[in-house]
C-alpha cells in the first residue's frame, strides 16, 4: 500500500447500541475499498472485526478492532467499537485517537438508551458525530420514526443527508438531498446507478434540501451571506458549512445504508472523506504540561499508544496513532512513562487480525507495532531531543466489584500473573489484593465484563476461577469520651513485664480545641500537653495522639510503645476488627516498674486501654457511601426507585434529559453488589449507571447490630 500523507487520512470510530450493525457496515467498507474482496458475516465468523474465539461464541463485539480501507485515494482507518457499555473501555481509548464517530442506529429500534450512552461519552471527549440510520432492509425498519427518535433524544441536531425510498425487506434506493440525486443499488455488492429525483419525491427532497442548506450556512457567516444573495448553496459551499457544524459538534448529518447488503457504504465514505474532520484540521492533542501537539509530519515524532493486547505466538503488540512527526522503521524513541529508550523495529497498517507492513506512517495516522520491551495503554513515546508526554485516556470509574479465586488453590500465583496481563489490555479492569479485607478484589465495568474475562481465562489458561461477593471495607469511630486503664502484669521467673496506661479517647474532627480537661464518669481529669503527634491514616482519617504525662509516671522512652499498641489496634478495630479512624487519644497518667517495665509492656497496657476506652465511647460502624447515577428510560423510572431505596438508598435528585431521566442518589456499598445485574434485568438492559466513592457514614442501628453479631460468630469459630 502506499504511504499517505496527514492530509489523506481520516480515522472514524464506529459506535452505537449493541446490534445496530457496526462490524458489518465496518465489513462493507473495507470491502469497498479492496482491503478484503469478499464480505464475511458474523453468523460465519469471518469478518475482519469480531475476529477472537469469544466474539465468535458470543456473535457481539466484545473488543474494539482497529482496520483501515482505501477509498478515492484516501486511507480511512476505522475502529469498530463494541456496543454494550460493559466495555465502554474500549470506546474511551477509540475516541481518544478517533476524530469522529460515526453513530448506528437501528433503524428498527430507533435512538436506543446505548446510543444515548455513547453520545454522551463523545459530548465529555468534545468529538463530533455523523448519524447513519442502518438495516432499512430489516422487515420492521421505520426511517421516520427512528428519525423523530434522534431529533426528541439527541443533543446535537440532526440534519438529513439522505432518506430512504422504499424501506423494509425490498429496500434499495434512497434520495441523497445533498447532491440532490437518486441511489438505487443493483446487487448486494454496492453497485449503484445515479438517477433523476423521481417526481412524486421531488417535494420533499427539495424541502430536506433547503433545510440542509440552512443549517451550513447558519456557521460560517461568508455562507449565510451568500445565501441571503443567491437563496442558494452548490454542494461544495453546503459541505464547506458541513464542516464547520460538525467539527463545532452542532450538527450530525443523517445517512442511509444497509451494511448487510452494502447499500450505502460508498455515498457513506465520501462525505467522510469530504467533511469529516482530519488529522490536519482536528483539535491538537493536550500534553501533560499544557502544550498542544499539532499533526505536523516534518516535526519530531510523538505516538500515543491507545491499545495493547497479548497474541498468541506474537507477544504483545502496541496500537498507536502518531500525533506528530513521521514514523519509520528503526526509529528509537523514548517512552515518557518509563525513560527508557524503545525501537520501532516493525511498523503495521492493521487490518483486523491483518497487518499490513508498511515503512512510514504519518501525523495522524494508526498503525501498531511488536516487541516492544515495556510500552502499553496509555504511553507515549517520543524523539529524545523533544521529550514529550500527551494526556493520558481517563477510563470511566469501575461500577462492579467482586472477589475472585481460583477454584484449585494451587492456581493462585498463575491466576495472579493472567489478571494482570487482562489489566494490560484492558486498563478498566482493576485487581488487587486487599490486606484489609484479606481478599483479591477485581473491579469492571459489570457483570457481564468480569464474566467475559472468567471465560477467556478458563478457555486460553486452562484457570477455573469464581468470583464471590466482597467484604465490605467498614471503618470504626466513636462518638464520646471514655476512659480507661490497664495494667499489664506478668511475673513468670527471670525478669517480668509491668506497665500501666491511663487514657481518655475522644471522636476527632477538624479545627477541635486542644484539649484541656475532661470530665469522665464523673471524675475530672486535667490535662497538661507535653507532646502531640498527629497521623494521616493511610486508610483515611486521622490520629491524634497526645503525651501528657506529669511527674515522670511513664518514662517518654516508652511513649513510642504506647503508640503503636493503640495503632495496632486501630489497625484490626475492636467491634469488627474494621480499620479505626477519626480519634484523639490523650495519655495522661500510668505506672512503671524500675526493673520489670520495657516496651512490650506498655504495648500491650495500651492496646487493651484502647480496646477497653473504645467499647465505653459510643462506638459506631461507618461505611462506604457512593454518589450513583442512573440514566434510564421514563417509562422504567419507578422500578428502578423501588429499587434503590430498598437498598438504603437517599434519592438526592431527578431530572429529565431528552426522553431519559437521570436519578441522582447516595448508596452504601454494602447494597451495591450485583447492582449491573438487576438493573438491567429491571429494564430490559435499557439503562446504565456510574458510580464514584463519596464518603463514610454512620450505618444504621439495626445494620450495626448484624455486623457486630456476624463478627462475634466468626470469632468464636
Amino acid at each position: 500500500m502506499k504511504n499517505y500523507s496527514s492530509k489523506e487520512i481520516k480515522n472514524i470510530v464506529l459506535v452505537g447500541a449493541p446490534g445496530s450493525g457496526k462490524t458489518t457496515l465496518a465489513e462493507a467498507m473495507a470491502f469497498e475499498g479492496k482491503v478484503i474482496d469478499r464480505r464475511g458475516t458474523i453468523e460465519n465468523n469471518n469478518t475482519l472485526s469480531d475476529n477472537t474465539d469469544i466474539e465468535h461464541e458470543y456473535k457481539r463485539s466484545i473488543y474494539s478492532t482497529i482496520l483501515f480501507t482505501e477509498f478515492m485515494n484516501r486511507k480511512l482507518n476505522i475502529i469498530d467499537c463494541p456496543g454494550s457499555d460493559d466495555f465502554c473501555g474500549n470506546l474511551f481509548s477509540a475516541f481518544k485517537v478517533g476524530d469522529v464517530g460515526v453513530m448506528l442506529v437501528n433503524a428498527q429500534n430507533g435512538w436506543e438508551v446505548g446510543n444515548e450512552i455513547q453520545a454522551r461519552y463523545a459530548r465529555i471527549l468534545n468529538k463530533p458525530l455523523i448519524a447513519v440510520i442502518n438495516q432499512l432492509d430489516a422487515e420492521k425498519a421505520n426511517y421516520e420514526a427512528a428519525l423523530e427518535s434522534i431529533k426528541a433524544d439527541s443533543v446535537v441536531k440532526p440534519v438529513v443527508v439522505q432518506y430512504p425510498v422504499n424501506q423494509g425487506v425490498g429496500f434499495d434506493s434512497f434520495i441523497d438531498v445533498l447532491m440532490m440525486k437518486m441511489y438505487r443499488f443493483k446487487d448486494e455488492n454496492g453497485t449503484r446507478e445515479e438517477l433523476e429525483i423521481p417526481a412524486e419525491e421531488r417535494e420533499r427532497a427539495e424541502e430536506l434540501n433547503k433545510e440542509l442548506v440552512e443549517s451550513a450556512a447558519e456557521y460560517d457567516d461568508a455562507l449565510l451571506e451568500l445565501y441571503f444573495d443567491k437563496g442558494t448553496l452548490t454542494q461544495d459551499d453546503i459541505r464547506s458549512g458541513l464542516k464547520i457544524g460538525v467539527a463545532k459538534r452542532a450538527v450530525m448529518p443523517v445517512f442511509c445504508t444497509s451494511g448487510k447488503r452494502d447499500i450505502g457504504t460508498k455515498r457513506l465514505m465520501e462525505f467522510i472523506i469530504n467533511v469529516a474532520p482530519g488529522p490536519t484540521k482536528a483539535p491538537a492533542f493536550p500534553a501533560v504540561d499544557g502544550s498542544l501537539i499539532e499533526a505536523d509530519s516534518a516535526a519530531p515524532v510523538v505516538l500515543f499508544v491507545f491499545k495493547s493486547q497479548m497474541e498468541g505466538h506474537i507477544g504483545e503488540i502496541n496500537y498507536f496513532r502518531v500525533i506528530r512527526g513521521t514514523l519509520t522503521e528503526g526509529m528509537e524513541l523514548v517512552n515518557s512513562r518509563t525513560g527508557n529508550k524503545e525501537k520501532v523495529s516493525q511498523i503495521f497498517a492493521v487490518a483486523g487480525k491483518n497487518r499490513v507492513k508498511v515503512t512510514e506512517l504519518a501525523a495522524g495516522d494508526i498503525g501498531c507495532t511488536v516487541k516492544l520491551k515495556g510500552t502499553r495503554t496509555n504511553d507515549t513515546l517520543s524523539a529524545p531531543a523533544n521529550p514529550v508526554e500527551i494526556e493520558p485516556i481517563a477510563f470511566p470509574e469501575p461500577r462492579y466489584r467482586a472477589a475472585v479465586r481460583a477454584k484449585v488453590q494451587s492456581d493462585d500465583e498463575k491466576l495472579g500473573k493472567v489478571l494482570n496481563d487482562a489489566r494490560f489490555e484492558d486498563p478498566t479492569i482493576l485487581v488487587e489484593y486487599s490486606k484489609e479485607l484479606k481478599q483479591t478484589i477485581i473491579q469492571g465495568q459489570g457483570e457481564h465484563h468480569l464474566n467475559i474475562l472468567r471465560t477467556r481465562i478458563a478457555a486460553e489458561n486452562k484457570i477455573d476461577m469464581e468470583f464471590f461477593a466482597p467484604k465490605i471495607p467498614y471503618r470504626e469511630t466513636i462518638t464520646k469520651v471514655a476512659q480507661a486503664d490497664y495494667r499489664h502484669k506478668k511475673q513468670s521467673g527471670g525478669a517480668g513485664q509491668f506497665g500501666e496506661v491511663h487514657m481518655v479517647i475522644e471522636p476527632y474532627y477538624d479545627g477541635m480545641p486542644e484539649p484541656t480537661k475532661y470530665k469522665v464518669n464523673g471524675k475530672e481529669i486535667n490535662v497538661n500537653v507535653k507532646g502531640k503527634e498527629e497521623y494521616d491514616l493511610e486508610w483515611g482519617g486521622k490520629l491524634q495522639y497526645y503525651n501528657s504525662i506529669v511527674g515522670g509516671a511513664i518514662d517518654a522512652r516508652f511513649m513510642p510503645a504506647i503508640l503503636k499498641g493503640i495503632m495496632e489496634k486501630m489497625d484490626e478495630g475492636p467491634l469488627t476488627g474494621s480499620y479505626a479512624r477519626d480519634i484523639r487519644v490523650v495519655i495522661y497518667d500510668g505506672k512503671m516498674h524500675p526493673v520489670d517495665s520495657n516496651e512490650i509492656s506498655f504495648k500491650l497496657a495500651a492496646r487493651n486501654a484502647f480496646k477497653e476506652a473504645f467499647r465505653n465511647a459510643g462506638p459506631k460502624i461507618m461505611e462506604p457511601i457512593y454518589n450513583v447515577e442512573v440514566l434510564v428510560p421514563t417509562e422504567y423510572m419507578g422500578s428502578v426507585m423501588s429499587d434503590l431505596q430498598n437498598r438504603r438508598a437517599m434519592i438526592m435528585g431527578m431530572e429529565s434529559d431528552k426522553g431519559f431521566d437521570r436519578l441522582n442518589a447516595r448508596v452504601p456499598l454494602a447494597e451495591l453488589y450485583r447492582y449491573s445485574t438487576t438493573l438491567s434485568s429491571l429494564t430490559s438492559g435499557a439503562a446504565t449507571y456510574t458510580m464514584r466513592f463519596d464518603s463514610y457514614e454512620q450505618v444504621p442501628s439495626d445494620v450495626q447490630e448484624k455486623l457486630l453479631k456476624a463478627y462475634t460468630d466468626t470469632d468464636e469459630e
